[in-house]
């Protein structure tokens, strides 16, 4: 052996106890010197069982993949979201995910959160910004396409005839905008059908069947054949109060409603909900997909919808056992 050799076979064998600690030594394999993704993310709050299972499912899937959440129950308070997202801002994540309470008033805490290099991905809601580079992406469902859903059902099943009270979303949040909008450009088509009370249940159940009382308590009360809810939950509580008003729902007043919760299609079944045109909350697996990749400084489509139908009561018990939420 020369001594070249001989000197290579020194220096492997000093080499060998290195690579036996490395690889042999907890804390230091290959997958733990990764840096965990750490991800804000602001909730509107928790006024649906749709609300529950949209946080059940991101909650779950950034546990599943490792991520470091950071999560924030905004409590329906735009206030409380603004004062969130600082705090991620200020937490250095790497990013910031939310559903804002509404649509607009977020400008200047994005504009922050672009200062500071943090990309910023939209869940299920939109916000209104004169700069749209404030934002990468909007993962969520069509929520005009949904009110034009539940308007179409509803001319179908009545022939294009109808007294309409409605139900509507929290003032100035996108679904509650949106889906007024598709509702009333499919009711532009037929003059028999009309809205004729109108007002917010804060998509609860218990305020939906507050202004369902009210609705019935009035002069014309006799005059509504027809229900919009802009989601499952303040149909639900507008069920209870034609219960208690001595009419039956589904039948006396046929009712529409958005979301495709379990309840629904329980009361679909029962009879007392007709229809419930679907808007998916298990958005969690899409939404890490998305923030996986602007994290890493790839580029995703602005606008990201998600699949969704709609259901009546007569596929409603064939179609339950399928509801994951």
């Amino acid at each position: 052996m020369n001594i070249t050799n001989i000197r290579r076979c020194i220096i492997a064998m000093l080499a060998l106890p290195a690579v036996f600690l490395l690889t042999q030594t907890p804390g230091l394999t290959e997958d733990t010197t990764k840096k965990k993704l750490v991800v804000g993310f602001s909730q509107v709050g928790a006024e649906s069982g749709w609300r529950t299972a949209n946080t059940e499912s991101i909650k779950s899937e950034a546990a599943k993949r490792g991520i470091d959440l950071r999560f924030s129950d905004a409590q329906q308070k735009e206030e409380n979201q603004i004062k969130a997202i600082r705090s991620f801002i200020a937490q250095g994540v790497d990013v910031i995910a939310f559903s804002p309470v509404v649509e607009t008033g977020f400008e200047p805490v994005l504009q922050e959160a672009k200062k500071a290099g943090i990309p910023v991905v939209l869940s299920d809601r939109a916000v209104k910004v004169s700069d749209d580079s404030l934002y990468k992406c909007f993962l969520g469902s069509d929520f005009v396409e949904e009110g034009r859903r539940a308007a179409n059902w509803l001319a179908e099943k009545t022939g294009g005839k109808a007294k309409i009270a409605e139900l509507v979303g929290t003032v100035g949040s996108a679904p509650a905008i949106d889906r007024k909008k598709g509702f009333e450009e499919v009711l532009a088509k037929y003059p028999d059908m009309k809205i004729i009370k109108s007002q917010s249940g804060d998509f609860t159940r218990a305020k939906g069947k507050e202004v369902m009382e009210a609705f019935l308590k009035a002069p014309d009360a006799k005059e509504i054949t027809a229900l919009f809810g802009h989601n499952d939950d303040m149909a639900l509580g507008a069920i209870q109060a034609i219960e208690e008003a001595g009419l039956k729902p589904g039948k006396d007043i046929i009712i529409v409603s958005i979301d495709g919760v379990r309840d629904a299609f329980k009361a679909m079944i029962e009879g007392k909900l007709n229809c419930s045109v679907e808007c998916s909350p298990l958005l969690g697996p899409q939404l890490f997909d998305v923030v996986e990749k602007v994290a890493v400084g790839q580029e995703v489509p602005k606008r990201i919808v998600t699949q969704e139908g709609v259901f009546d009561q007569s596929v409603a018990a064939a179609e339950l056992p399928k509801r994951q939420y």
